[in-house]
């Protein structure tokens, strides 16, 4: 059938994520690359309630062979735990926070966290999200938070953070990601936390190649955490 339905064009799309929240059917969601994608036909009314709120003028509506809305899939994707409408999962709306401050811990017994802002996963940050502007920045591998105690003080204290596995990650998009991230905000230093096991220099890889696609001249800071 022939409907109307949100169409996206990449190229003017700057990963900002606002259609994603205006979009109470949760149709649309940001990819690997941070751009806005639309997840399915069955979940867009057509009505275009996310054009407004998009300042790049990257969505319209278009009339085309699509499947049918349908109503009984949106109120199962919308039931799903999450911070508002339209977002079953809430890992792709960025926030930022002041983190918590020595003397007071996020739980009872729980050691302050450093951590300042949400998405932290590479396949989920936008690289237009506010908190990469004017930040130092600290891309680091999933296991080194584990393997490091002091990981929030001696690393995370004051830095935006990325994180990504280059051995167990899809990680096709992740040097455009991190290079259109790295030119598109003030960034004043990268550090990048790895294991000492071989396959975690993969991710040493990807930002040397990243910064070099980003224009900027950048040094790149390695921190090497051993497994034990």
């Amino acid at each position: 059938m022939k409907r109307d339905v949100i169409e996206i064009d990449r190229a003017l799309c700057n990963g900002c994520g606002l259609c994603t929240t205006a979009c109470a059917e949760g149709a649309l969601a940001l990819d690997a690359e941070g751009k806005a994608v639309l997840v399915h036909d069955i979940y867009c009314d057509g009505l275009g309630a996310c054009l407004d709120v998009c300042p790049t003028g990257a969505l319209t509506i278009v009339a085309r062979e699509a499947e049918a809305f349908d109503e009984a899939a949106v109120a199962l994707r919308t039931s799903l735990p999450g911070p508002g409408p339209g977002h079953g999962c809430p890992g792709s709306r960025a926030q930022s926070f002041a983190p918590v401050r020595p003397g007071v811990p996020k739980a009872p017994g729980g050691s302050p966290s450093e951590l300042g802002q949400w998405p932290i996963q590479l396949h989920l940050v936008s690289p237009a999200a506010p908190f990469f502007q004017d930040c130092d920045l600290l891309i680091a591998a999933d296991c080194t938070a584990f393997a490091l105690g002091s990981f929030h003080a001696d690393l995370l204290r004051g830095k935006a953070l990325v994180i990504a596995c280059p051995k167990l990650d899809q990680t096709d998009g992740y040097v455009h990601k991190l290079a259109q991230l790295i030119a598109g905000n003030t960034v004043y230093s990268i550090t990048v936390a790895i294991m000492e096991v071989p396959c975690c220099s993969g991710l040493s890889r990807i930002v040397a190649e990243a910064v070099a696609r980003s224009g900027k001249n950048l040094a790149i800071k390695t921190v090497v955490v051993p497994i034990h």
